[in-house]
């Protein structure tokens, strides 16, 4: 079989039992960098990966990807609103609404946000009935007065499933004796857990119509409109969109435009995801740094080989090899350790990231500690989420990097002069 004579001395050099050890200590220390450093990256960036899909599901679970409510007053014509909204393109679900912050009172008392809701349009825009540990959507009647509670508000507020809560709105009534807040006394009939701080401790469910009684809104109205889209990331876009089109279709009983107020998910939690964003960069960017002090120790055994061949290096010129031919000796030489130490790496890293699961459970259980503790998190175990494209992205970056360093010494070794290099000998 035909081997070019770069390829055939390179790959001789790197099989080859050096007489300095210490050039394969390096070589091998080079290798096991590269490996050690992609195997590390994808490892971490699958488990950040990980977390954001986790918190995106999480949260948005709860949350709607945009809102859409009139500049002044209630949405008294929300079902036409609905229709409307439902023939765009890039939309799921949409469902009405009604949210207040309030004060709760049970055994104990708490700060929360209220929010009315119509069950059977509210499975379009969020996963709250997949996420009941007691009761379910539908116990949520008008006019009984029902309230579905996250688990961390029912352990604020020491209540259950039967146990009653009263509802203090921040607005006013007036009575013979003066003005007094809005309340109304709610039973609990459900208890959600989304797994997410916020919406755990600080949100509660009730029907949008005793909503609307309670804060003295105009019966059968909505305070707006939820979303959920196709692509959250064009949240804001599509909102806007939507709330331009609702204008310019419909007009109050005066024949005045209404206007509409639109927020999406990157005002409510957007600042958490960015967050989580830019740590994965920065992550990347420290990560990034092992491959590349495993490149520079390419350089350095590379510099030491072609010193050391000086010799090899002045008779191969003498029998006619081409200033090309030295280099791509060398660059063969320095590139089959950047490849297997970027085939172990990924080898490596996608059997870690894909087990990190089994792998952190085991080391808390070896020596002796918890890394979630379920007391303080929500999230007690590692998620993972391993993407073929960040899998390629770092296998790139890594030959990319290993092969630029063998550019230099490989330029050094194919202009060795020949006399020079066999006057010593």
């Amino acid at each position: 079989m035909y081997t070019p004579l770069e390829a055939f001395i390179g790959l001789r050099y790197v099989r080859a039992k050096r007489r300095n050890h210490f050039i394969s200590f390096i070589s091998l220390t080079s290798m096991l960098g590269i490996a050690l450093g992609v195997t590390t990256l994808i490892t971490v960036i699958s488990v950040m990966n990980g977390f954001e899909k986790e918190l995106r599901a999480r949260i948005l679970g709860a949350i709607a990807h945009a809102t859409i409510q009139p500049v002044e007053g209630a949405l008294m014509e929300w079902r036409d609103v609905i229709e409307r909204v439902a023939q765009h393109p890039e939309v799921d679900g949409a469902a009405p609404y009604i949210e207040e912050g309030v004060w709760l009172q049970g055994q104990e008392s708490s700060g929360a946000f209220i929010r009315g809701i119509d069950p059977e349009y509210e499975v379009r825009v969020s996963e709250v009935a997949d996420k009941m540990l007691s009761g379910k959507l539908p116990d949520l009647v008008p006019g009984e007065y029902g309230i579905i509670v996250g688990i961390g508000l029912a352990s604020r507020l020491r209540v259950g499933p039967g146990d009653r809560v009263t509802v203090i709105a921040p607005r006013l009534k007036a009575t013979p004796v003066g003005a007094s807040p809005l309340m109304r006394r709610f039973t609990v009939v459900g208890i959600f857990e989304f797994g997410e701080f916020e919406n755990d401790s600080a949100l509660a469910l009730v029907h949008m119509e005793d909503a609307a009684r309670l804060l003295r809104m105009p019966a059968g109205s909505a305070g707006g409109v939820r979303l959920h889209l196709k692509d959250l990331y064009q949240a804001w876009r599509v909102a806007r969109d939507i709330s331009t089109q609702l204008t310019e279709q419909g007009a109050g009983a005066d024949g005045s435009p209404t206007y509409y107020m639109v927020r999406d998910w990157t005002q409510e939690r957007g600042n958490l995801f960015q967050a989580v964003r830019t740590e994965k960069t920065v992550m990347w960017v420290i990560l990034s740094l092992i491959i590349a002090v495993a490149a520079f120790n390419i350089i350095s055994m590379l510099v030491m080989v072609v010193t050391d061949k000086q010799a090899d290096i002045a008779i191969l010129k003498t029998m006619g090899a081409r200033p090309g031919t030295i280099m791509r000796i060398f660059v063969i030489q320095g590139s089959v350790i950047g490849v297997v130490g970027t085939l172990l790496g990924v080898v490596g890293g996608i059997l870690l990231a894909n087990n990190i699961g089994s792998v952190v459970p085991f080391l808390e259980q070896f020596f002796g500690f918890s890394l979630f503790p379920s007391d303080i998190y929500y999230i007690t175990e590692l998620p993972s989420d391993l993407r073929s494209a960040d899998v390629v992205k770092f296998a790139l970056m890594s030959l990319t990097m290993s092969l630029l360093s063998t550019l230099y010494p490989s330029w050094r070794a194919a202009r060795t002069h020949p006399a020079e290099a066999l006057s010593y000998e």
